[in-house]
């Protein structure tokens, strides 16, 4: 039997290759994947597809993630590669409705208008569609085995379910010993995020106590040599780092390498793959940071650090989710809000979980608040503007980045909640595309690697 190896397709990108030891896999909430094979070429591939169309002029950036500009593109690369139309199948998942639904989610129905584009491609090309498993209410995986062209489309976390499990319920004891035993964020990376909450520092001193700290200093340079920048010139020192990335980069860099760390405590209940509670949280932070600057509601500085710090209750919580995941699993199915599972199975939730750790720490108020409220900003008091972007972000990322953690974000509200950041309900589509390529991309990539 062979090796097979596995390949994960990232949202806006695609994958050919002849036959060979490998699957292809892809996780799909609103977004619609594509496989297609020729078993007479011996050819094939998988597409990840976001977005029906591009709604700005200048967004074509990133062709590979609208379905008018991808899928033409990966046809014709699957034609290159020595497939014709006459032998290509293909199959379609994905296009769901994920999390908690309003009747909001029916007006927007990305998925179903990405699904319309992809089924009037095939049928003008005249492919042969050879399966489809797209709508519903639950994100799903979709794979391709590469050596014998066979294909599966399951719910996502499906495999991880077992009715062996003796399922347990934590107590409040076992909770309050769990924060008190957690190891903490190091103290340079805490003294980072007050100077940063606070907006008033001095970089020369920041960067004396971030040499005092030998772990933060390695992987902060690391971080700093790593895939990200590809400078010819290594850079050896807190200070030179400083000269060449400048001090807004370092200080995230600082606080990237201090998360990594906080978040390998735990990987196995929230987290669909390895990595996954760390990736969703920099996706969040990018994109806030993005938005941040689109509107102008909060420094970019203080919404990257509001993200990427958003979920940090669920460290708390991870250990207890392996062994209630059959629960959660047909809470979710039911379209239980995420607060309210958490609640009903450990009596408390991820975000006040993620409170009582940042006043334990002393976060600045205003990141305590987006920690607490990021799933309801509009009980925010402190920076109600913040507190949104993070929700924001964190919306687009659970619903266009799935298969990282277990999240469901719902959208009540949300014509509300995006007047407090001056959009409207008509601006959700050009919402979805302020969503940086660099949160699609591998780990590696974007965080030097796990």
């Amino acid at each position: 039997m062979s090796n097979l190896q596995t390949n994960h397709i990232t949202t806006g990108t695609y994958f050919i290759g002849e036959k060979q030891p490998l699957i292809l896999e892809v996780f799909l909430g609103t977004c619609v994947g594509v496989a297609m094979y020729d078993t007479e070429a011996e050819v094939g591939g998988l597409i990840h597809l976001m977005l029906p169309e591009p709604f700005l002029p200048d967004s074509t950036y990133m062709p590979e993630k609208y379905a008018s500009n991808g899928l033409p593109l990966f046809i014709s690369a699957l034609y290159d590669a020595g497939a014709t139309r006459e032998n290509l199948k293909a199959v379609i998942a994905g296009g769901a409705f994920v999390g908690h639904i309003t009747n909001q989610d029916f007006d927007f129905d990305i998925g179903g208008r990405t699904f319309d584009i992809v089924k009037r491609i095939l049928v003008e090309e005249k492919i042969h569609i050879e399966k489809t498993e797209t709508g519903g209410f639950f994100s799903c995986k979709l794979t391709l085995n590469m050596e014998n062209w066979e294909y599966n489309i399951n719910p996502s976390g499906v495999e991880r379910l077992s009715g062996d499990i003796n399922i347990s319920k934590p107590s409040s004891a076992d909770i309050e010993e769990t924060i008190e035993h957690i190891q903490p964020i190091p103290q340079v990376a805490l003294k980072v995020l007050r100077l940063i909450g606070q907006n008033d520092y001095d970089i020369a001193n920041i960067a004396l106590e971030i040499q005092k700290d030998q772990v933060i200093s390695a992987k902060t340079l690391q971080l700093c040599n790593s895939a990200i920048f590809a400078r010819k010139k290594r850079i050896d020192t807190i200070e030179h780092a400083l000269v060449y990335i400048g001090k807004d980069i370092l200080l995230r860099l600082v606080i990237n390498a201090a998360l990594n760390s906080f978040f390998e405590q735990s990987n196995t209940g929230y987290s669909l793959c390895k990595g996954g509670m760390f990736h969703h949280a920099v996706g969040t932070a990018l994109i806030a940071e993005k938005i941040s600057v689109f509107t102008n509601k909060s420094s970019p500085s203080l919404a990257y650090t509001a993200g990427l710090l958003h979920d940090i209750g669920k460290v708390v919580l991870d250990r207890y989710i392996f062994s209630s995941y059959a629960l959660f699993y047909r809470g979710m199915e039911e379209k239980i809000n995420m607060i309210e599972l958490e609640d009903k199975f450990f009596g408390i939730n991820h975000t006040r979980a993620g409170e009582i750790l940042a006043e334990k720490w002393s976060f600045p108020q205003v990141l305590t608040e987006a920690i607490r409220f990021h799933h309801n900003p509009e009980k925010s008091l402190k920076n109600p503007e913040l507190t949104h972007l993070v929700y924001l972000a964190d919306l687009l990322m659970s619903r266009f980045h799935t298969g990282l953690e277990i999240e469901l974000m719902n959208t009540e509200n949300l014509n509300m909640r995006l007047e407090i950041l001056g959009f409207s309900l008509s601006d959700f589509f050009e919402i979805v595309d302020f969503i940086p390529a660099e949160v699609f991309k591998s780990p590696e990539f974007v965080f030097g690697g796990q």
